[in-house]
């Protein structure tokens, strides 16, 4: 009789686990899926393996998961054909990133990501311009090079790129992505169609890749024993480049300095920190900040620049331009002259450690200018404000007559002022 009283004790207290544990189940699921979406499953699925994606009670609004897992269940039951949900998934972690605001975090696939460092890391071979994103996120041409198969067809500046082979590259938010579609190998052609602001129309220009040498830097002396320096960006060995471009026009006997930083993108954060060395007192040039306050200095020594100095600076100085030209406008070194900078003071960072191969290249701290400004969102403000001449506004810099470019006249008379003190 006792034993008999054990085995059926045994089969309820087994029926009660099973109840629940499927119990238990079957709420998770439906606490995560919402009754809606659960009910509507195949029952075979019921029982299948699921992964599921996990956040913090107070950081997601349950609302928006049971409308994610909705919007899931929808497309999975009634959508006119079948879903591939890796590749939508796939897209969606894309979102997340995009959820951000920040033009500068993006999320790369994997073939995304392949692309992205073999253009990094690749020889020039292109049409021969320096583009950016403006602020609607279009593709902006910031500058067009001298001898470039792009100046010959006559893309110009300030042009949007809003199509390459037919393409419509709008969407796209990372702009070294669409540069990988307009590169390619040499002597092929690429079909770019641009919107240009100036007479509102939309024009197509079929191009030859060629291999396109560019000179980042150049100098001469102007009237009056004034050095002119134009720097387009701040590649990897710009430093040393300046160096020897100053060094020669001092030898020349240079009284004043002209910097011109017009249109330059940015480029190597160590580049210019080792050019502002170069020009600045002994002091801090810049420090970038993290989400924890964590500080990275950046400082130089006691060698500075004993001449007067004049830097140019227009709405496409970005970036390491802004860190120059703010590091000598903090220090008083120089004058300023243009207009109010772009304002790009972020650090970004690339996470290439993912198991399927993509990445994650994303802000990770700011800039600060010596005297504890964010350039971000604010730019560096010059101290003479001197629009280019309208006629211009489409015309590369180095294209325009010096004896008709109205923002370098003023920073020589600042110059030759500063000179005859």
């Amino acid at each position: 009789m006792r034993r008999k009283q054990k085995v059926k004790l045994a089969i309820i207290v087994s029926i009660c686990v099973i109840t629940a544990f499927f119990t238990g189940y079957f709420s998770s699921l439906i606490t995560m899926l919402s009754w809606d979406v659960f009910s509507s499953r195949p029952i075979a699925s019921w029982f299948e393996r699921q992964n599921a994606i996990f956040f913090a009670e107070d950081d997601v609004d349950t609302l928006n998961i049971e409308a994610y897992n909705k919007v899931k269940g929808v497309l999975e039951n009634n959508y006119y054909k079948e879903v591939d949900f890796d590749e939508a998934f796939s897209t969606s972690i894309k979102g997340l990133a995009a959820g951000l605001e920040d033009p500068y975090t993006v999320y790369f696939t994997p073939e995304e990501m392949r692309d992205y460092l073999e253009g990094v890391s690749g020889n020039y071979v292109g049409i021969g311009v320096s583009v950016h994103m403006d602020e609607n996120v279009l593709l902006n041409v910031a500058d067009v090079f001298a001898g470039s198969p792009a100046k010959e067809v006559g893309i110009l500046k300030n042009d949007k790129i809003v199509k390459v082979d037919n393409e419509d590259v709008t969407n796209i938010t990372e702009a070294d992505l669409i540069v990988k579609k307009i590169r390619g190998p040499a002597n092929t052609k690429v079909r770019i169609t641009v919107y240009r602001p100036g007479t509102k129309e939309y024009l197509d220009f079929e191009i030859e890749r060629r291999v396109v040498n560019i000179s980042w830097i150049s100098s001469e002396i102007l009237d009056n024993d004034i050095g002119y320096i134009y720097i387009k960006q701040f590649d990897d060995d710009i430093a040393q480049d300046f160096e020897t471009h100053l060094d020669e026009l001092l030898a020349q006997g240079i009284k004043g300095l002209v910097i011109d930083l017009r249109d330059n993108p940015g480029g190597s954060y160590y580049q210019v920190v080792r050019i502002a060395d170069r020009i600045v007192p002994q002091g801090i040039i810049v420090y970038t900040e993290d989400r924890q306050q964590n500080r990275n200095e950046q400082y130089s020594d006691e060698r500075e620049l004993d001449i007067p100095l004049a830097v140019i600076i227009n709405g496409y100085s970005a970036s390491a331009s802004e860190i120059l030209a703010a590091c000598v406008q903090d220090y008083n070194k120089g004058i300023l002259v243009g207009t109010q900078t772009y304002g790009k003071g972020l650090v970004q960072e690339i996470d290439t450690n993912f198991s399927n191969g993509g990445g994650l290249k994303y802000t990770k701290a700011r800039y600060f200018t010596p005297s504890g400004k964010s350039i971000h969102g604010e730019g560096v403000s010059p101290d003479i404000e001197v629009e280019l001449s309208e006629e211009f506004n489409t015309t590369s810099i180095e294209d325009i007559p010096h004896n008709e470019d109205n923002q370098l006249k003023i920073a020589v008379e600042q110059l030759q002022k500063a000179i005859e003190k």
